[in-house]
């Protein structure tokens, strides 16, 4: 008997198929369901982050237009969105700030037509004013600065006979600059000058004169004595021209000029000079005024050794004078008129140990440079025993001395870099105005409160 198989029945294939069907369905709208939901998720996302950091900051910076003439605060106002802090300003010098007075040209640009003004030994007063226009520091509201820097060029003037900066006009030129932001701002007068700081850059720093004699006769202005003074002069005893509040600082010398020599010559190159010299040395020194050019040093220097063949001593300049330091094991360092040298500067920065030879001198930046370490002081009246002390040095120390003196970070001190390098000599002058903090209006008004 044959057993036949029912057909299938038609509406249970349909039933099938839709079932399978509607599976399906379900399974594409959870896909589309998904796929929406991630799209709008990204885009909100995205859309947020680009709300968040294209948001406008806000300034805190406000002006009392009552205090401050209408004009300053609007130029101050304008200056501000071109002002970039790149790091807070309170991480650095306990949170100081400077105030920079925008004086007529007449006190500082004019004076750059001549390119020697910005390149001179005696061109911090420019390094300065320039590294501070862009500093951490620098502060564009008067109301909180705690200093007030007047930028004012006195060492441009250069004389038409022999070249050299003629300062003659330099009292009356600060004394005009007083007398305009006394009648334009209040500050001045707040503090009678306490918390201002200018720039003596030349031999007898704030006195302005180039001899001796004169500047201890006349002194510091008197319009000054209150104010602090960044000087390239001076000594650790009794002077007339240490009088005011002052920071000693380095005579200038070209960073550029530096990096070209060194780029030429290595640091850790051969120095086959045993001790070097150039530099002025009469034979027969004329007195002046009852002074002889560098207390007959250098002249002393000429006399004792200009024939020793351990020294290399010339009389004449040259213009691959770096070359020579580069080459030098010891750079003699005499007093000129003044006891400060750039020779010092030009030593350090090129790796050659200075020889220093003016009695009192006070170096600049103890805090940052170990002078000790790197460098001879060697008195005036025993110039003449240079040959043997030297020797000594040679023969013990000098290796030890080169390393340290070799220390990027200490020749970096003695550099003005524009715009200011973290460390470099605009960095260690503000480093030293923030221990004179007491000396600020508001510091003093916020403590008596």
């Amino acid at each position: 008997m044959l057993d036949c198989k029912r057909p299938m029945s038609s509406k249970g294939f349909y039933v099938k198929m839709r079932l399978l069907h509607n599976t399906r369905h379900d399974i594409n709208l959870f896909s589309r369901y998904f796929k929406w939901m991630l799209w709008f998720s990204l885009s909100f996302c995205f859309f947020a982050s680009f709300i968040v950091y294209h948001k406008k900051p806000t300034t805190a910076t406000s002006f009392t237009r009552t205090t401050v003439p209408h004009s300053k605060a609007s130029r101050a106002l304008i200056e501000e969105s071109a002002l970039h802090h790149n790091q807070n300003t309170q991480d650095f010098f306990k949170g100081m700030k400077i105030f920079i007075y925008d004086l007529p040209s007449k006190y500082n640009s004019d004076w750059l037509s001549n390119e020697r003004c910005s390149s001179h030994l005696f061109a911090a007063e420019v390094a300065i004013h320039r590294a501070l226009m862009h500093s951490h520091a620098r502060t564009i509201d008067p109301l909180e600065a705690d200093f007030f820097f007047v930028p004012v060029y006195v060492s441009c003037n250069f004389s038409t006979i022999n070249g050299f900066p003629a300062i003659g006009h330099a009292r009356s030129l600060i004394a005009s600059a007083v007398q305009h932001i006394s009648s334009q701002f209040p500050f001045w007068n707040r503090s009678l000058g306490s918390d201002h700081i200018f720039v003596a850059s030349h031999d007898f720093g704030s006195c302005f004169h180039t001899m001796e004699n004169m500047a201890k006769a006349d002194g510091i202005p008197e319009f000054l004595r209150n104010s602090i003074i960044l000087q390239t002069f001076g000594v650790h005893y009794r002077h007339p021209c240490n009088d005011a509040e002052h920071v000693v600082i380095p005579p200038y010398v070209s960073p550029e000029s530096v990096r070209t020599t060194l780029e030429m010559s290595p640091l850790n190159g051969r120095r086959d000079i045993f001790a070097f010299f150039r530099g002025k040395m009469e034979v027969h020194p004329k007195n002046i005024s009852g002074r002889f050019y560098s207390n007959r040093v250098r002249t002393m220097m000429w006399q004792k050794f200009g024939n020793d063949r351990r020294f290399y001593l010339k009389r004449h300049r040259f213009s691959g004078y770096q070359s020579e330091v580069v080459r030098s094991k010891f750079c003699l360092c005499p007093l000129g008129w003044a006891p400060w040298s750039p020779r010092i500067v030009e030593s350090v920065v090129l790796g050659c140990v200075p020889v220093i030879i003016a009695d009192g001198s006070q170096l600049p930046f103890p805090s940052a440079v170990p002078w000790a370490e790197i460098s001879i002081t060697v008195a005036e009246k025993n110039v003449s025993n240079l040959g043997k002390i030297l020797e000594n040095v040679a023969a013990t120390n000098l290796s030890s001395m080169q390393r340290r003196l070799w220390d990027p970070e200490i020749r970096k001190s003695l550099l003005f870099n524009v715009p200011m390098m973290n460390g470099d000599a605009t960095w260690q002058v503000l480093e030293s105005l923030s221990t004179k903090l007491y000396r600020s209006h508001n510091k003093t008004r916020v403590s008596s409160q």
